[in-house]
């Protein structure tokens, strides 16, 4: 515990946020945050990095989260600047990412009356974060950030918001750190229960069908080296939904590819036949099951989950584990490896490999014609060999990364599920390579969400971070016009996108170097040098119009019937 001292409200926060091992904040100054700010300008410890919006601010602290596995910090001033994190906050508690959002507020004395640049954003944003708190006293400053750290990385994670009024900032009281900190409602997970263990165990010795299905909870509970371990000791399928790519390596044999409306076929297939669903760290949402009454009709499930709400609140379940995913999937482990009774499985790959190479993958790139789109995401992942950390933006040039792109770590593959949000993928990047200087990081983007967030050019380049853009750039809403195409009698409204801004020029007007690519032949070059730029490098690929997403299993589909 540290001496007590008496510090100004700002400096409380600071210092708390300090000694949450707090690095790195994004953000973006204003009148209600300006004590706050003068505070930082004589902090050291702490870096802050401008964006350009505030919505940037909080997507770059979500990026820098995912990557690096430490909750994010975003500060906005009141009012608009408030709300402009709403988006962000709404994304991040969709993907349980842990944020901790500052935000200021107007005076005291000025709350409740329509004051300049208010709004209360703790009771806007109560539905889309973990908890959201108004401080009114100085004292609780120190304790209530110390409950935020908590409550945003316990159990299942997601954002807090904390809104200081002003004058709160100003005011002086003692420093004790940590607080007292009485929270029972969010408390550190429990042993998983041997009952519940052992019946999860007794249905996969009865298993011939099995899949593991993992997700986003895999990845939030750093439980990969668990999940690796099962698969290898069973030698079961593994398909995982979005959040779930790089659990298990692209490249492992068992790993069978994502399932859902743009999965691979052999993922869907294999649902949809198996006997038995070992889902961990997944929430069973509509992407990925379509149409309930067909989804997986001979499976009994087995739902790991740390977030009791989730297990049977969409698909039936057989044998709930509520429990953090590493510390559950490590105790079957320990019981598997010692198991003389595990299943014969060996028909159900043979099936499993039969799909695969029935149902590929495919794209048909000539040497002379258009740039397909896959054909860009693959020679990015092989370029840099599976190795970069990739962020995306949401539609067709999401999807096309979830299937083209390799990776082999979950932290390495950062996009909007839950959400979809337009605008993520570029100040993520941002953020991924903040906390992340030594790494290759890649935003895969469209032409058109890539300028929803556009203006963080700007901060990349302000602060020299070597992201590589590439743009897949189809003069459309890709994937909106898909669904036109397919569902809507070709009546392409307000999606085909007419004079979009030279992406070339435009990065260089920030400061940034780009190259336009229009023929295969030169995809291998521009990636390269971009690679080898040192720096922030756009890369605008202009990609085949004509082509679309495949598989895709229309909404409210079943997963076996699919358009290819």
């Amino acid at each position: 515990m540290m001496n007590k001292q008496t510090m100004t409200g700002a400096e409380i926060i600071l210092a708390a946020l300090e000694a949450e091992g707090v690095d790195t904040v994004f953000g973006y100054p204003g009148g209600a945050v300006l004590p706050l700010y003068d505070a930082l300008y004589h902090n050291k410890n702490i870096r802050h990095v401008l964006t350009r919006h505030e919505q940037g601010a909080a997507h770059g602290a979500d990026g820098y989260s995912r990557s690096t596995g430490r909750p994010g910090v975003v500060i906005a001033t009141s009012g608009p600047g408030a709300t402009n994190l709403v988006t962000g906050l709404a994304n991040a508690q969709m993907d349980s990412v842990p944020l901790v959002a500052i935000t200021g507020q107007v005076a005291r004395g000025l709350l409740g009356k329509d004051s300049f640049q208010e709004a209360n954003i703790s009771g806007i944003t109560i539905p889309i974060t973990k908890y959201s708190y108004l401080v009114k006293r100085v004292e609780d400053l120190a304790r209530v950030i110390h409950e935020a750290f908590h409550i945003a990385q316990s159990g299942r994670p997601g954002p807090v918001l904390i809104d200081i009024p002003k004058d709160v900032t100003t005011e002086r009281a003692e420093f004790v750190y940590p607080p007292v900190m009485d929270l029972p409602g969010y408390g550190t997970c429990p042993a998983p229960d041997e009952g519940e263990i052992a019946r999860a165990l007794e249905l996969i010795r009865q298993a011939r069908r099995p899949i593991l299905f993992v997700g986003g909870g895999v990845r939030n509970a750093k439980a990969s080296p668990e999940v690796r371990r099962m698969a290898d000791i069973l030698k079961v399928p593994v398909i995982y939904t979005l959040m779930g790519k790089g659990v298990v390596p692209d490249n492992h044999e068992l790993n069978v590819g994502m399932v859902g409306m743009h999965g691979t076929a052999y993922a869907n297939y294999a649902m949809s036949h198996c006997d038995l669903i070992i889902g961990v760290g997944v929430r069973f949402d509509d992407r990925v099951t379509g149409d309930l009454g067909s989804f997986a009709p001979d499976a009994k499930v087995i739902h790991v989950d740390i977030d009791a709400a989730e297990i049977g609140k969409i698909v039936s379940c057989c044998a709930p584990v509520h429990c953090d995913a590493k510390k559950a999937v490590g105790r079957m482990v320990e019981l598997l490896e010692e198991d003389p009774n595990l299943p014969d499985i060996t028909a159900w790959h043979d099936r499993v490999t039969d799909w695969k190479k029935d149902h590929p993958l495919v794209f048909d790139q000539a040497p002379d014609g258009i740039i397909k789109p896959q054909f860009v995401v693959s020679r990015l992942s092989a370029l840099t060999e599976g190795k970069a950390y990739v962020s995306t933006e949401v539609g067709q040039n999401q999807m096309w990364a979830a299937q083209y792109f390799q990776t082999d770590a979950p932290e390495k593959f950062v996009t909007s599920g839950g959400l979809g949000t337009m605008g993520f993928g570029l100040p993520a990047a941002m953020g991924m390579q903040v906390g992340l200087p030594g790494d290759v990081v890649v935003a895969v983007a469209g032409d058109g969400s890539i300028q929803m967030n556009i203006q963080e050019l700007q901060t990349i380049r302000e602060n020299n971070l070597p992201v590589i853009i590439a743009i897949l750039n189809n003069r459309q809403l890709g994937m909106v016009k898909q669904w036109q195409e397919l569902f809507f009698d070709q009546r392409y409204s307000h999606t085909l996108i007419e004079g979009q801004p030279d992406f070339v020029k435009l990065a260089d007007a920030y400061g940034i170097p780009g190259r336009r690519v229009v023929s295969p032949g030169d995809v291998d070059e521009a990636i390269r040098e971009a690679l080898a730029s040192g720096g922030p490098y756009l890369l605008d690929f202009v990609v085949d119009s004509a082509e679309n997403v495949y598989p895709m299993v229309p909404a409210g589909g079943s997963l076996s019937n699919m358009l290819k």
